[in-house]
């Protein structure tokens, strides 16, 4: 999948990681119907090209202190409060927001992601994905799974200093993990990943979670009318 523009809209990939360029959250001037944090995020951006850093700042900390949005909105408030220089506070600075999953395939990316709100996508190399915004519980498990072995590597790596890597070459798998002070990530040959302590719990429970998505489509369109 190729990296885009913004002009062009976001990729796939990119909507997963929280760290859309402003224009984007949300696209352009989008209608207030949309409701919050779209509102407030809009309203950030205005300050920002008014000329008021510190009224986008108010505005970004107040959606990261708002409970029940999504785990994106949280990542996407917090890569912004990172370009304007405010870091998170240590009791916090590596929180778990998300884990992104990448595995080039000879003909395109398989992307897995999962989120502390229970949420879960999961795109193959083709673009054809499928969507869990938490219809019910019987994912939690192995989502939580997931998310677990995120944390332990995430305890053990530092964070990425830049903007966010392509997707990694053919033969070799990351495993993304967001958090409040950035991305951090493991990366290296599949085989090598399935075998380390620290990766093969997160590698094995990322494959369960897509056959666990992949069979859900499937029932769900097998059920369709």
């Amino acid at each position: 999948m190729a990296e885009s523009s913004p002009q062009a809209g976001p990729s796939i990939r990119d909507t997963l990681f929280g760290d859309l360029p402003m224009e984007l959250v949300p696209p352009g001037d989008a209608p207030a119907s949309l409701g919050e944090p779209w509102v407030t995020f809009m309203a950030a951006r205005n300050a920002v090209s008014g000329g008021r850093p510190s009224e986008a700042i108010e505005l970004w900390q107040q959606i990261a202190r708002t409970s029940g949005l999504e785990s994106r909105h949280y990542a996407q408030a917090w890569h912004f409060l990172r370009a304007q220089g405010v870091r998170p506070p240590a009791e916090i600075e590596r929180l778990l927001l998300g884990v992104v999953v990448e595995v080039p395939l000879l003909n395109g990316l398989d992307l897995l992601a999962a989120y502390p709100d229970h949420h879960a996508r999961y795109y193959n190399f083709s673009g054809d994905g499928v969507i869990w915004d938490h219809p019910n519980e019987s994912l939690d498990p192995i989502i939580d799974a997931l998310l677990e072995a995120g944390r332990q590597i995430a305890s053990m790596v530092g964070i990425w200093n830049g903007p966010r890597p392509p997707a990694p070459p053919m033969g070799e798998i990351r495993v993304n993990i967001i958090s409040p002070s950035g991305l951090h990530f493991g990366q290296g040959p599949g085989k090598s990943m399935a075998n380390d302590p620290l990766a093969r719990p997160a590698i094995e429970a990322a494959n369960s979670l897509m056959q666990q998505l992949v069979a859900q489509a499937r029932h769900n369109n097998s059920t369709k009318p």
